[in-house]
């Protein structure tokens, strides 16, 4: 049997009938009224903002909701006919695979390979089928050389592949996914999409995606359901999302339907396919693009300074050189998106300037202090509810500041990825925004997980304002979109070593990875965002119709 070959069900691989259901401790509930079917073998995207209900929905269809979480249900779950709600996630594991937006909360083995072993154990296999299948999930996946590493060196996009192995190496019938691509590099992210695709249309595995970089999966899917506030909003095919979207919340519109809709155009793309389909009809884009800022002189470096820096990391099976010569320098003031591929040295970069990480060769700086997020939101929270967390002024400060809009009363547990993230800022900044308090460096590693670009905006604002009042913000992250919103200068790793530093206008454009969705549609060095695109395809429509 191939390797991720379905047994074959009798019934719908999913039905939620009038699903409703509040946590323990919060006043409203987060789902209500649901009602939705996946057709066997089809490919489901599940769109909608931050804490709109996204994450719930996808965990009450595995059994964790309620049984993990507690509160109050009502409704159907049916996962291939059985009930999920009286079966709990220990059932449902046969039939269904999860991966969580924090696949750290998932992984209990200490190397990878005993990881992928772990859920063939639990069903009684052989020792021969779980070998080939941890080989073959392994391959699928592009982490054999990840199977003898210890789980805890693993940087996070390397723990979300590992999670997602771990959920297809059973075969399941229903893969569910919340959020598998936030801490992906874009290469990877593609392969991933690319590798769901594949299971979906020649293994026949339904899949229900949440997730809000939907630019990198809609061309995929097959329809898009959208939640708002606990209940369905749209379900139907993914162009008509795209006008769903933009006549109701353009903030969940891809930025190729943005840009086409700042036109006029009845007829939105679904991706940069359609899009540059559209744009060879009305003739050869010949705009100049416009002139990106020069590259700022050398500074004092004083927000950060990195000369001849070299960093190992030992995992007691192999010393892995994760920054090697590196020299940067950062002033403060400067709004900076730190990017590459997973394994690169970002986290690392950010560690080791915050003092977590001793470096074994050159120095690094950071002499007026850092402020540090790390990519895992758990670190931070260790209290009973928010507003343990940030007691105080302070603390309503920060939350406000960094957008949170759930109940402070909530268990962190019951909040939504994107909220947690936005709770974690907060305890980092909370009592440090002020003029005399605030760091040079405020460092923030792959602070958008779980945000809709509403959020994502308020957080880009809220690195201009930081920058504004003297501090260096350095945000390392996957998302190209994100990264050309708020940052004026990018410095991209690749293996340890910086390989490219310049104008966001520069280095985010003319690529076929880091590089914006606009770009990749108009092909022209300079033009990365919504505006830019707009501005050029409406003097190209302006033409057109003038000739």
């Amino acid at each position: 049997m191939p390797a991720f070959a379905r047994t074959g069900a009798s019934s719908a691989p999913l039905v939620v009938e009038e699903l409703t259901y509040s946590y323990s401790r919060s006043d409203s509930p987060a789902l209500e009224g649901v009602s939705l079917e996946l057709s066997p073998g089809e490919f489901v995207l599940l769109a909608g903002g931050s804490g709109s209900g996204k994450t719930t929905l996808l965990r009450a269809a595995c059994g964790l909701v309620p049984h993990f979480h507690g509160g109050a249900i009502g409704g159907t779950v049916l996962v291939s006919g059985r009930s999920a709600a009286d079966g709990g996630p220990g059932e449902m594991a046969e039939l269904v695979g999860f991966v969580a937006q924090d696949p750290e909360s998932q992984v209990v083995s200490t190397t990878v390979r005993s990881e992928l072993d772990l859920p063939l154990r639990f069903r009684g296999q052989a020792a021969a089928d779980r070998a080939r299948a941890v080989e073959e999930v392994s391959l699928a996946l592009g982490i054999p050389h990840l199977l003898d590493r210890q789980v805890a060196t693993l940087s996070g996009g390397e723990l979300q592949r590992v999670a997602l192995a771990a959920a297809l190496v059973t075969r399941p019938e229903l893969l569910l996914l919340d959020e598998p691509t936030s801490q992906l590099d874009p290469v990877s992210g593609d392969e991933l999409i690319g590798l769901l695709r594949r299971l979906n249309e020649e293994w026949g595995v339904s899949i229900l995606l949440s997730e809000h970089r939907l630019e990198r999966c809609l061309p995929s899917a097959d329809r898009v359901v959208v939640l708002d506030q606990g209940s369905v909003a749209f379900d139907g095919s993914p162009a008509g999302f795209q006008e769903f979207a933009i006549a109701t919340d353009p903030s969940l519109a891809t930025p190729a339907a943005r840009v086409f809709s700042r036109v006029g155009a009845t007829q939105l793309p679904v991706g940069v396919r359609e899009a540059r389909s559209e744009l060879a009809a009305l003739g050869e884009v010949t705009e100049s693009a416009p002139a990106g800022s020069a590259t700022p002189p050398p500074g004092n470096g004083r927000a950060l300074r990195c000369e001849g820096l070299w960093v190992e990391l030992d995992d007691g099976v192999e010393v892995v050189e994760a920054l090697r010569a590196v020299d940067l320098s950062i002033d403060p003031g400067e709004t900076v998106a730190l990017m590459g591929r997973n394994g690169a040295g970002k986290s690392t970069l950010l560690k080791a300037a915050a003092g977590l990480l001793d470096p074994v060769a050159g120095r690094i700086e950071a002499r007026g202090g850092v402020a540090l997020l790390t990519q895992d939101p758990s670190d931070y929270l260790v209290r009973d509810s928010v507003r343990e967390e940030l007691p105080g002024s302070d603390g309503e400060a920060a939350l406000a500041a960094v957008g949170f809009d759930g109940d402070p009363g909530s268990h962190p547990r019951d909040l939504s990825g994107g909220q947690r993230q936005r709770v974690a800022l907060a305890i980092a900044l909370a009592g440090r925004m002020g003029a005399e308090a605030l760091p040079d460096l405020v460092a923030l590693d792959e602070p958008t997980r779980g945000m809709d670009r509403g959020l994502k905006d308020r957080l880009a604002d809220l690195a201009r304002e930081l920058a504004r009042r003297g501090a260096a913000v350095v945000i390392a992250t996957h998302d190209v979109e994100f990264a050309a919103t708020f940052a004026d200068r990018v410095v991209l790793l690749g293996q340890g070593e910086v390989i490219a530093d310049g104008p966001a206008t520069e280095v985010l454009s003319g690529g076929w990875y880091f590089t914006t969705e606009v770009a990749r549609i108009f092909g022209i060095d300079g033009v990365i965002g919504v505006d830019q695109g707009a501005s050029l395809l409406g003097e190209m429509l302006g033409g057109e119709r003038s000739g």
